[in-house]
C-alpha cells in the first residue's frame, strides 16, 4: 500500500494525520508513506520525528473576512493553490499512491485537489464542528469526508460520503499512565503538577498568565508547572528571568513528549481546539479551557462549553483571563482530589479510541 498524507499549519491538523498513518502502518507494515506539508510550520518537525518522509510545498490560507485586504490575500492564496496543485502532480505521479488523505488546513487543499483530478481515491478528515475552508473547497471532489462532530455549517456534498468517526489521537494518549510518566520525568507522587499550553502557534495572553503563575509558584512552591510556550518561548524566558530556572518551573518551546507530561499532570490548562480536547479526553484529564477568540465561527468556545457543561472542564474566556485568578483557581482545584477525579472521569466519556481504526476500515474499502 502506498499512501499520501497532506497536513500542516498546526499540531491539531498534523497529529490526527500521524495517528491515521500509524494505524495504517500497524495493519500494513509494508506500507509506504509520503507526507506533504510546509517547511515553516510544525509538521516540518513532527512528521520526521514520527518516522515519515515529508515533501515541502508552498501553501497559503484563505481569509473569510470580506475586506479589500482579505480579497488581496485570497487572490495570492488562490494563485499559490493553483501553482502548487500543478507542481505536486509530478510528485504524486512518481509516488503512485493507492490513496491520498488530508487532515484539513490549507496544505490539504492543493494536494487532494491534484490527486482527485488524477483519479486517485481521496479522503479528508475535518476536526472541528465547523467545516474549514479546505474541507468546503474539496467536499465535492473527494471520495470520503470523515467528521469529528456533526457539522454545524453545511457541506456541499452528498451525505452518503460524510462519515462521523470522531477525532483520531495517537495511541500513546490512550496508553500513557500517571505512575510510569512521573517516574520517567522524576516527579514525586505528591507533587501537584499543572501542564499549560497555548497551542502549537502559541497564545500571548496564556503565556502572560503563565508567567504570573510561575512567579507565584516560585514564591509559594505549591505547584510544579510545565508549560509549552511555542513561538513566545524566548519572550517567556526573558519575562521570567532567573525564575525560569527554578526547580518547579519547566518551560518548553514545543513539548514533543506531550502524552507523557499530560499523563503525569494533575490538571491541564489549554486552548480548546479539537486536537487538544481529543488528547485530554483520551487520558481522562481535568482541564481549564481557554478558547481562542480568533477562530472561525468561535468554534473553540462551543468545544469548551461542551466539556464544561458535562463537568469535564472549567471554561475561562480569554477576556476574563488573569494570571493571579488563574493561579488561585488552579490551586483550589489541585487541593480537591475528588473534584479532579470527577472531572477526569467526565472527560474520558468524550474519548474515541477506535477513531483511527474506523477511518482505516473505510480507507481499506476505498482501495480494494
Amino acid at each position: 500500500m502506498r499512501v499520501i498524507v497532506a497536513c500542516g499549519g498546526t499540531s491539531g491538523h498534523v497529529n490526527p494525520a500521524i495517528a491515521i498513518a500509524n494505524e495504517i502502518r500497524a495493519r500494513h507494515p509494508e506500507a509506504e508513506f509520503l507526507f506533504f506539508g510546509t517547511e515553516n510550520h510544525i509538521e516540518a518537525s513532527l512528521v520526521p520525528k514520527a518516522g515519515y518522509n515529508i515533501e515541502f510545498i508552498s501553501a497559503k490560507g484563505f481569509v473569510r473576512k470580506k475586506t479589500f485586504k482579505a480579497l488581496k490575500q485570497n487572490i495570492k492564496s488562490l494563485s499559490t493553490f493553483l501553482s502548487t496543485s500543478r507542481n505536486v502532480r509530478k510528485k504524486i505521479k512518481e509516488f503512485a499512491p493507492d490513496i491520498a488523505i488530508g487532515t484539513g488546513g490549507y496544505v490539504s487543499a492543493p494536494v487532494l485537489f491534484a490527486a482527485a483530478k488524477m483519479g486517485i481515491p481521496t479522503a479528508i478528515h475535518e476536526q472541528n464542528c465547523f467545516a474549514g475552508v479546505a474541507t468546503k473547497m474539496l467536499a465535492k471532489r473527494v471520495d470520503k469526508i470523515f467528521l469529528s462532530f456533526p457539522i454545524s455549517n453545511k457541506i456541499d456534498a452528498d451525505e452518503s460520503k460524510q462519515i462521523l468517526v470522531g477525532n483520531p489521537a495517537k495511541q500513546e494518549f490512550f496508553t500513557a499512565e500517571r505512575v510510569a510518566a512521573r517516574a520517567a520525568l522524576g516527579i514525586g507522587e505528591n507533587e501537584k503538577v499543572v501542564l499549560s499550553v497555548g497551542g502549537s502557534l502559541g497564545a500571548r495572553k496564556i503565556n502572560d498568565a503563565f508567567c504570573r503563575m510561575a512567579e507565584r509558584t516560585v514564591e509559594e512552591e505549591i505547584l510544579t508547572l510545565y508549560h509549552g510556550a511555542s513561538r513566545d518561548y524566548k519572550y517567556v524566558l526573558e519575562k521570567l528571568g532567573e525564575k525560569a530556572d527554578h526547580k518547579n518551573i519547566h518551560v518548553y518551546e514545543y513539548i514533543f513528549n506531550m502524552a507523557e507530561i499530560m499523563a503525569a499532570a494533575d490538571l491541564i490548562i489549554s486552548r480548546s481546539g479539537a486536537g487538544a480536547l481529543t488528547e485530554i479526553a483520551a487520558l481522562g484529564k481535568p482541564s481549564v479551557l481557554i478558547p481562542s477568540p480568533n477562530v472561525a465561527e468561535n468554534h473553540q468556545f462551543f468545544n469548551a462549553k461542551t466539556f464544561s457543561d458535562n463537568g469535564a472542564a472549567i471554561l475561562v474566556e480569554e477576556k476574563d483571563l488573569d494570571g493571579d485568578k488563574l493561579y488561585d483557581l488552579v490551586c483550589e482545584l489541585c487541593s480537591d482530589s475528588l473534584k479532579l477525579k470527577e472531572m477526569g472521569t467526565a472527560a474520558k466519556t468524550f474519548a474515541g479510541p477506535d477513531t483511527a481504526k474506523m477511518i482505516c476500515d473505510e480507507i481499506e474499502k476505498m482501495i480494494v
